[in-house]
């Protein structure tokens, strides 16, 4: 039997760690998580294993990334993440968190642990209304109380936002924020229909276009931090402008597995958001099991094992005939597919790469080239 074409990268540059399902304090309107509200804790074990591969990438890779991502990872305890922090070697460390439980036990643990922060929050208290604690109140307060004690220790930290209504007029006001934050680099996600979010929104294209415009504008007037987005698009600009003529993108590229393992060890390739979701077709969407297998194994069989990604591929193959934009976005990903196009990963545009990929990339160039001298 001939192997079939692996289309995945067999070594990561990073790796996605669930060490709890639990969420706490918030319940944001927006979270596609499943299982936010159910303290599921991830063994040593499965740490352990992990770490095995990972170590001797890290070695190989000094950029070698273990992301602490939940659930709210603040939420398995410091004693207990630090266990499953202790099995790694020469990685980089990273939490992304909601800052609601961080104080300065917290703060003294992430500077031991030379641990770099993420913070989820979307902007002033009028653009975080989503969220919210258990008991519906507004996070704003607490999370920027936790802010403040990271600040305080002098810790650096990135900060993601989710932006329901992508408002041309706030975009100015909404980059300021981050600059005032303190944070050194800012992601931008417009809302998504994935997961346990079912709310499908439809944006006026224009309007998301010129919201992209306007915040690259913000950032181009005031480069304090980097923004992820603009960055991105100026970047593949920039590569594809130094290349030979006719140079997109190299179609034999290979994708980063962007591995993700929950908190029982399965483990879930490219879309993080199909974690914890079962499909009468294809099952749990994991690829194996850390204490059965090997990452690094799993990653070598990646298609073999993984029933859902021929049906993926070919929607990656019709994006690539059909997009404009592909070059730029690379065939978008399978969660959005999945949970736009009724449990189907072979279609095409969705609303995700319209506004995040599509309008985006419009709104940057549009910018640049109505500000270029």
């Amino acid at each position: 039997m001939t192997r079939p074409i692996n289309r995945i990268a067999e070594v990561p540059r990073s790796v996605i760690m669930q060490p709890t399902t639990l969420c706490q304090p918030l319940d944001c309107r927006y979270c596609y998580l499943p299982f936010r509200k159910t303290r599921h804790l991830m063994s040593v074990e499965v740490a352990e294993a992990v770490a095995t591969p990972v170590n001797i990438w890290a070695g190989q890779n000094p950029e070698f990334e273990v992301v602490w991502h939940g659930g709210e990872p603040l939420s398995a305890g410091r004693r207990h993440l630090d266990d499953l922090m202790a099995p790694f070697a020469n990685v980089r460390h990273t939490v992304q968190t909601n800052a609601a439980l961080i104080d300065n036990d917290w703060c003294e643990f992430l500077l031991k642990r030379r641990v770099a922060v993420g913070v989820s929050i979307d902007g002033p208290k009028d653009m975080n209304a989503s969220r919210v604690t258990r008991a519906g109140h507004p996070a704003h307060r607490i999370i920027m109380r936790g802010v403040d004690r990271l600040r305080a220790h002098g810790i650096p930290f990135s900060a993601i936002a989710v932006v329901t209504d992508p408002d041309p007029a706030q975009a100015l006001e909404f980059y300021q924020f981050f600059v005032d934050l303190g944070c050194h680099t800012l992601g931008v996600n417009i809302e998504e229909q994935e997961g346990v979010n079912t709310r499908a929104v439809e944006r006026d294209y224009g309007r998301v276009v010129e919201f992209w415009a306007a915040l690259t504008a913000a950032w181009e007037a005031h480069p304090a931090i980097r923004l992820r987005e603009a960055s991105r698009v100026l970047e593949f600009a920039g590569a594809v402008l130094q290349g030979p003529p006719g140079t997109h993108v190299p179609t034999t590229k290979l994708w980063d597995p962007l591995p993700t393992v929950a908190h029982d060890g399965g483990v879930v390739l490219l879309s993080p958001e199909l974690a914890g979701f079962t499909d009468d077709r294809f099952g749990d969407f994991t690829t194996g099991n850390v204490l059965r297998h090997g990452l690094d194994h799993l990653l070598v069989e990646a298609d073999r094992r993984t029933p859902w990604l021929e049906e993926f591929w070919r929607g990656v193959n019709a994006c690539r005939a059909s997009c404009p934009v592909y070059g730029f976005c690379g065939g978008a990903h399978p969660a959005n597919r999945y949970f736009e196009h009724d449990g189907r990963l072979d279609g095409t545009r969705t609303r995700y790469c319209t506004t995040s990929k599509i309008a985006l990339f419009e709104g940057v160039t549009n910018h640049v080239r109505t500000h270029s001298r």
